[in-house]
């Protein structure tokens, strides 16, 4: 499993929210650094968002979710063109989860499990 996984859930729809366009950045001095990026698939989720082996050093990270996107090829207007979620590793080296749940006009995340 990846050291860091998403989920993103369409709340107002009230399903997964497939092919929502996202990047992994490490903040490197002044500058982010890209890890990796993605497209969630049906269940909401990036498979191998990074190599399972490989563990991340402590250090701040920024998960980007491209929501305008999303929500364009839906249709729909959206509040928030996109979504930068910030987060902190430690030295552990564990699972980190960030999901991320969303609607046209608001969105909210937490540490999962």
């Amino acid at each position: 499993m990846s050291q860091i996984t998403t989920h993103i859930l369409d709340t107002a729809r009230g399903q997964p929210a497939q092919s929502v366009p996202l990047a992994l950045y490490q903040l490197n001095g002044e500058d982010w650094i890209e890890l990796s990026a993605g497209v969630t698939n049906h269940d909401g989720r990036v498979a191998g968002l990074l190599d399972s082996g490989r563990r991340l050093p402590a250090g701040t990270y920024r998960m980007h979710f491209s929501t305008g996107e999303y929500f364009s090829g839906l249709g729909q207007t959206v509040f928030y063109p996109y979504v930068d979620v910030v987060f902190n590793l430690d030295s552990s080296g564990e699972h980190y989860h960030i999901p991320l749940l969303l609607s046209p006009f608001s969105y909210s995340t937490y540490r999962g499990s």
